[in-house]
């Protein structure tokens, strides 16, 4: 059984419980990203959690979802557009309803797949454990925008090194998308986990290393905080210019957010 199709399960679960007791009108609730409601941002993380299901296993399907994708953007229209058309303008609870029932079907397919099996994907195809994996991530830090709104402090586990894998394995592409040399050696990262378990990673240096709470470097390379946001120990001239245009996720180069404009709402 592959574990990441757990986590990911886990993760919905946890965003569904506090959107299932919140009163319809509050899903259209503005939030710090890019002032998605929290019907935008569960659209959207449902009509992409359907492309990595037909990925899996239905090239025709897939094969019309990245054509029409296309041919949205040709014809000028944004990301929200072609997903909110996609999903028949499908909002509230029956939105909610349609995300869970889905993430749950992706679920019982992904956790039996074999984990190197190539998908296909906006861009270059991916493992199937690199596609579950991605959709842990987006579910986590679109999630944190809700958290945010919500005033609500989330309680990580464990299964956030998910996401800490992501974000050390974008090293290079953080550079890529923003057009910069890619430096020889990534950081050493020295991470402490939800459990208070020790996450390390790449070659141990001491001109080059991040330390800190796993979370907080979380919410930096999928640009939920910026790096002045959070209390991260970074030495050295490469770590931090990493931690300044970090980006897990693909697309276009993404200018994290400026200090203090995405924080919890403690009313």
């Amino acid at each position: 059984m592959l574990q990441q199709a757990f986590d990911f399960k886990n993760e919905s679960d946890c965003l569904y419980k506090i959107l299932d007791d919140l009163p319809e009108s509050d899903l259209e609730r503005k939030t710090q990203f890019k002032e998605w409601s929290f019907n935008t941002i569960i659209r959207h993380l449902h009509v992409w959690n359907y492309a990595a299901n037909i990925a899996l296993s239905n090239d025709v399907e897939w094969k019309k979802f990245s054509d029409d994708l296309k041919d949205n953007f040709n014809n000028g229209k944004s990301l929200n557009d072609f997903e909110n058309n996609f999903s028949n303008h499908l909002r509230g609870k029956k939105l909610i309803e349609k995300w869970k029932s889905s993430y749950l079907v992706i679920t019982d397919k992904f956790k039996s797949e074999d984990p190197k099996k190539r998908v296909k994907w906006i861009g270059p195809d991916m493992s199937v454990i690199s596609s579950i994996s991605a959709r842990h991530m987006e579910t986590w830090a679109h999630g944190q925008a809700i958290f945010d709104s919500l005033g609500i402090r989330r309680k990580n586990e464990d299964r956030i090194l998910n996401i800490v894998i992501i974000g050390n394995n974008t090293f290079n592409w953080s550079y890529k998308v923003n057009k910069l040399d890619v430096p020889k050696q990534a950081p050493y990262l020295k991470l402490t986990s939800p459990s208070g378990e020790l996450w390390e990673f790449n070659n141990k240096q001491n001109t080059n290393y991040i330390e800190g709470k796993a979370e907080e470097f979380c919410q930096v390379v999928t640009q939920v905080r910026n790096i002045q946001d959070v209390n991260l120990t970074v030495i050295g001239s490469i770590s931090e210019k990493w931690m300044s245009i970090a980006q897990c996720f693909a697309g276009k180069a993404e200018i994290p957010p400026k200090p203090g404009t995405r924080r919890i709402n403690l009313g």
